[in-house]
């Protein structure tokens, strides 16, 4: 039997908590004090749950049947009522803004990235988005709007960008939802609205004359002794250009003729082994005398506080006539890669030299020294083929058979 208000004015039996129930989930609880509050029940992701609807008579009957309603069209749209509260809320208080919320995502979520890529997604944000929907409600945009600011982002011919820029609001908006600043993602719903994107590869080079041509070119560098250091290890080492630069003298045992870099360094964030032949080592002993006093193998040149600018190595390249269509720092890592699959080292070995990303996450925390003693015996010959080339000769590599 549904309520009626003129017997809600009349119950007045307060002798213990009571609940008159009405419909559909709604009913009132009569406090033993007198206080007569609105409940509502629901049912969301299999689980029961309840709302506070406002005190009687201050919400009449009728206007709690309206927020009952209000609240089953939310659970059949697939809206946790009670998260939708918690987001309008957030709102109103001036905490559901869409830059104040990426600003916290992104100071909670840095501290797992390395700081040249969580500077990146910061800069992305400030420059393709929050200009835009910065001031706008969480819980208020939709997916128009984010694709309005993506395809301004295409627009300018960024298209990758644009895709990078969709899974950080993707990323995002998980955590709105996660946290009660909002009840969905519209960004989900943008999948397929970009063309798809080029993969983009790093112009390399694998023909043996030309690479013997390049590291001729390299040691003739005549700028800053720092920087031909640095242009000289990075075929040999052939480690991310980031990775290179933020080198430090702690992390480097000469002797064991090893560099192990943190993990906190890693894209992948786990430490990692590099080998030094016989080459490399001679050329961090000639760098030692200069830099070795510091923090870093390769400081910056207004402070020895912090390492080389990551457009040291490239703007070098183009001083030596390799345009960025040609050759770039990061080609290094493609050139190893494909003569040394070439030459046929174990794929695995060569991976791991890599430190590209395990699919087993198990086996991931514990491979960082798998295969070291065929990286050891790789690096050498790689660097012994190197100086080969770089001589002009014709070299055959030392390899193990395929």
């Amino acid at each position: 039997m549904s309520l009626t208000d003129s017997y809600i004015k009349a119950f007045r039996d307060y002798a213990q908590s009571v609940k008159l129930v009405d419909d559909k989930g709604l009913f009132l609880l009569v406090k033993a004090n007198g206080a007569k509050l609105w409940r509502v029940r629901y049912r969301f992701a299999g689980r029961e749950q309840m709302l506070a609807l406002g005190a009687y008579p201050g919400v009449s009957l009728k206007e709690a049947r309206a927020k009952r309603d209000e609240i089953r069209r939310q659970v059949a749209a697939g809206i946790d009522p009670s998260a939708a509260r918690k987001a309008n809320k957030a709102a109103q208080a001036g905490e559901g803004s869409f830059d104040a919320l990426a600003l916290e995502w992104h100071r909670h979520f840095s501290a797992h990235l390395t700081p040249s890529h969580a500077a990146r997604i910061y800069r992305r944000l400030e420059a393709d988005l929050l200009p835009w929907i910065g001031k706008r409600a969480v819980s208020d945009l939709t997916a128009p709007e984010l694709l309005a600011c993506l395809r301004r982002i295409q627009a300018r011919g960024a298209l990758e960008t644009a895709h990078r820029a969709l899974q950080t609001l993707s990323q995002i908006f998980r955590y709105a939802v996660a946290t009660g600043r909002a009840v969905r993602n519209p960004a989900a719903d943008l999948r397929g609205a970009l063309p798809p994107a080029k993969a983009r590869h790093f112009p390399t080079i694998t023909d043996p004359k030309t690479i013997g041509a390049l590291l001729r070119d390299l040691d003739g560098y005549q700028g800053a002794f720092v920087t031909r250091c640095a242009l000289q290890l990075a075929p040999l080492l052939f480690v991310r250009p980031g990775e290179l630069r933020q080198a430090e003298w702690r992390e480097f045992d000469l002797d064991a003729a090893e560099w192990r870099i943190p993990g906190h360094k890693m894209k992948m964030r786990l430490e990692h082994i590099v080998p030094l032949s016989h080459q490399a080592v001679t050329i961090l002993e000639a760098l030692r005398p200069l830099t070795g006093r510091g923090r870093y193998l390769f400081p910056g040149l207004r402070s020895a506080e912090r390492p080389m600018s990551e457009n040291t190595v490239n703007a070098a390249l183009r001083r030596l006539g390799y345009s960025r269509a040609t050759f770039t720092g990061h080609g290094f890592r493609s050139m190893a890669s494909t003569l040394l699959n070439e030459m046929g080292w174990h794929r695995d070995a060569i991976e791991r030299q890599l430190a590209h990303a395990e699919t087993d996450s198990v086996r991931a925390a514990y491979n960082r020294a798998e295969y070291l003693p065929e990286r050891q015996k790789m690096m050498q010959a790689w660097a012994d083929y190197l100086e080969g080339l770089k001589q002009g000769g014709r070299v055959i590599p030392l390899h193990k058979a395929r």
